[in-house]
């Protein structure tokens, strides 16, 4: 089968690869139908070490049951499903929370382990607890806005939802990326009074507009949070959503954010110290988030979806095939894309 590898930074080829298969009898074989590119999937395309074998990458996808392990019990073969971005048994004490990117037997595709989605066909470990089926067919014209619900709308969700987004909120959102957009959606939908958007991307900003957005602060670092600050108040926001992972953006997002405020973390961290922990300390600031467990909010997310509520779907401005996907790569990282869909 052909699939997306990566051997290292800026360094992407689609490439014949052997044939997934079920290998362990928890396992789905699932035939994919449309994938993307995701925002983190840049992090190893400017930083990765040299891979003799590579990686084949991806992590979001929809697609169709081709074959199933012989204890899988709930997902079957012809089922259109959802693939989350990390797997998971659904069973554990942390999925039965709600937690499944901490699933005690669970794991994340696109590494070594397990192979990613960006390719024809992609296994599933753990089938039964993972996979979420549709009722809507392949060719559904609601396919992009279902394909966010595998990270980037479950994603924005959960940093609304770890940052205490509230009817009446003030809520800012730290990054115009897709996650960003799909905050500002979560925002919107649970209820916030006020959105700030801080971005300075004009098609996105165009977007998050769309989307909800009430405000634009276009400066970035101290000049950001002055115009913030100026924009609440002197008070700031009751609640952020952290979308980028740097360590400007996370001091923005603790700069901004009110005494008593709640922060959402769901830009994948590139820096392994929080900064501004004194002032977050004396500001009694709640500092939530993480990878966000996808599987636990399709559920309630995808009726709006399918009832045409939100259509986080938007956040897809270019449509590649497979042969496509290294110079979806390069136009994401260059930022001429916001993100790329690959329709199989």
């Amino acid at each position: 089968m052909r699939a997306t590898v990566m051997y290292k930074a800026g360094e992407v080829r689609i490439e014949n690869v052997p044939d997934t298969r079920v290998i362990n009898p928890t396992d789905a074989l699932v035939r994919v139908t449309r994938a993307c590119i995701c925002g983190s999937d840049l992090w190893p395309y400017k930083a990765m070490e040299p891979s003799e074998n590579g990686v084949v990458m991806g992590h979001e996808a929809i697609g169709v049951v081709e074959d199933v392990g012989k204890d899988v019990r709930k997902v079957k073969r012809g089922d259109f499903v959802i693939m989350p971005f990390a797997w998971s048994d659904g069973t554990c004490e942390f999925c039965a929370k709600g937690l499944q990117t901490s699933c005690v037997q669970g794991g994340f595709f696109g590494n070594d382990e397990v192979a990613g989605a960006q390719a024809e066909a992609v296994r599933v470990p753990l089938a039964d607890g993972t996979l979420f089926a549709l009722p809507v067919g392949k060719d559904d014209a609601l396919m992009p806005s279902l394909l966010t619900l595998s990270d980037v709308m479950g994603t924005g969700h959960h940093a609304a939802v770890s940052a205490k987004v509230a009817p009446g909120n003030i809520v800012a959102v730290v990054g115009d990326g897709a996650v960003g957009l799909c905050g500002v959606i979560a925002a919107r939908r649970l209820g916030a009074e006020q959105i700030i958007m801080l971005g300075h991307h004009r098609d996105r900003i165009t977007l998050a507009e769309e989307f909800g957005a009430t405000d634009v602060v276009k400066e970035r670092g101290a000049e950001a949070i002055e115009r913030v600050l100026e924009m609440t108040g002197g008070l700031g926001a009751h609640s952020v959503l952290e979308c980028v992972g740097l360590e400007q953006s996370t001091t923005t997002a603790l700069s901004i954010v009110r005494p008593g405020g709640a922060v959402g973390r769901v830009g994948v961290p590139q820096d392994t110290k929080i900064p501004l922990g004194d002032e977050s300390f004396y500001k009694n600031v709640h500092l939530a988030g993480g990878p966000a467990p996808v599987r636990a909010y399709i559920e309630e997310l995808l009726p709006d979806v399918l009832e045409g509520k939100i259509e986080p779907g938007r956040v897809f401005d270019r449509t590649t095939n497979l042969d496509g996907v290294p110079e979806g790569y390069r136009a994401m990282n260059d930022r001429e894309a916001l993100k790329v869909m690959i329709e199989f």
